[in-house]
């Protein structure tokens, strides 16, 4: 399965048989709200907290990417779940109210290339029939935990980024119908030295740089190899960072091809600053919009490289420098197996 340095290659070519995408009311303003199974008008959804309000995000898409593959709970061998608040609390309470047998994944916002590529890990090697991955991020939540309270009001640089209220899920088997997931590229970890939290797409930029030049090199493959590559959400800033350091180690991408999530999500004039972030970003974005243009026959195969700031509030507060990492994990359009 190993080849090269840091990639798999799934050669029993597990199988995303169904996903679950639930988005808030921000979101459903956005340029993807079609490709969303459920949008809350709400922030809140009924509950009394914002960390809260996320564990419900999680568990509907869950419960909603399992209802859609006509499975149970009790079909699922495995959930894999992370997000960005204290000890992924949304993720683990969710795992209690769903009985799955879980394992919580801190990546920040590359937990959902993480959580996939360890599970179709599992799947390929008959270690369980089905899984089901997820990750989730919620704007109010994390405000208050990296940042300000959104009641405070504090003004933002043009390089900050939105944090997207949302949740992603996928069922991965290892029968059914449906796109494949067909490699994965484990990412190290990348600190070129910036410590200005409101500049995430700086610093993630090197990261999905180092990956993708190891993914394409491991797989040996053609710079148009793909129809699509997908950052996580390196946004304005991490974006054209990314794609000059990738032309200077030798890769010229098309500039069609590489797009990002995070600029993906929301429409022209919503108050995005420099784009969207969070774990449910390119969660939502990958298991609604890109895998419907997978389904719909535009796109053939994909690349998604979702990238990670991993800071906390201390190592902040410690005037530490932010390491980050990309996780890549390509898919291809499918049929029955």
């Amino acid at each position: 399965m190993i080849q090269g340095q840091q990639t798999w290659i799934y050669e029993n070519n597990p199988v995303i048989i169904s996903t679950g995408t639930i988005g808030g009311p921000f979101e459903g303003n956005g340029n993807l709200a079609d490709d969303f199974d459920i949008l809350h008008d709400d922030l809140w959804l009924g509950q009394d907290s914002y960390e809260k309000a996320q564990k419900v995000l999680l568990e509907e898409s869950i419960t909603k990417a399992i209802e859609k593959a006509e499975l149970q709970n009790s079909d699922i061998q495995f959930m894999f779940a992370g997000d960005l608040i204290n000890q992924i609390t949304p993720s683990s309470f969710a795992g209690r109210t769903l009985a799955i047998p879980y394992m919580g994944l801190f990546g920040a916002c590359s937990t959902s290339m993480e959580g996939l590529a360890l599970g179709s890990y599992i799947v390929n090697s008959n270690g369980a029939d089905r899984i089901v991955t997820a990750a989730s991020s919620h704007n109010a939540a994390t405000e208050k935990q990296f940042r300000y309270p959104t009641e405070y009001g504090g003004q933002k640089p043009p390089t900050a980024q939105w944090t997207v209220t949302a949740s992603g899920a996928a069922v991965v088997s290892s029968k059914g119908e449906g796109p494949i997931v067909t490699s994965a590229t484990i990412g190290k970890v990348v600190d070129m030295g910036l410590s200005d939290p409101f500049n995430m797409g700086g610093a993630m930029a090197p990261a999905a740089a180092d990956t993708i030049l190891a993914h394409f090199r491991d797989r040996n493959l053609p710079a148009d190899h793909y129809d699509l590559i997908a950052s996580g959400d390196l946004g304005e800033i991490g974006l054209p960072i990314a794609k000059e350091l990738l032309k200077e180690k030798g890769l010229d991408i098309a500039e069609e091809t590489f797009q990002d999530c995070g600029l993906m999500i929301y429409r022209e004039g919503q108050p995005v600053f420099s784009g969207a972030s969070g774990p449910g970003c390119s969660a939502s974005v990958t298991y609604g919009h890109l895998l419907n243009r997978i389904k719909k026959g535009e796109l053939k195969r994909i690349l998604v490289v979702a990238t990670g700031a991993l800071l906390s509030p201390l190592s902040f507060q410690q005037k530490e420098t932010i390491p980050c990492i990309a996780h890549a994990v390509s898919i291809e359009a499918g049929g029955v197996k």
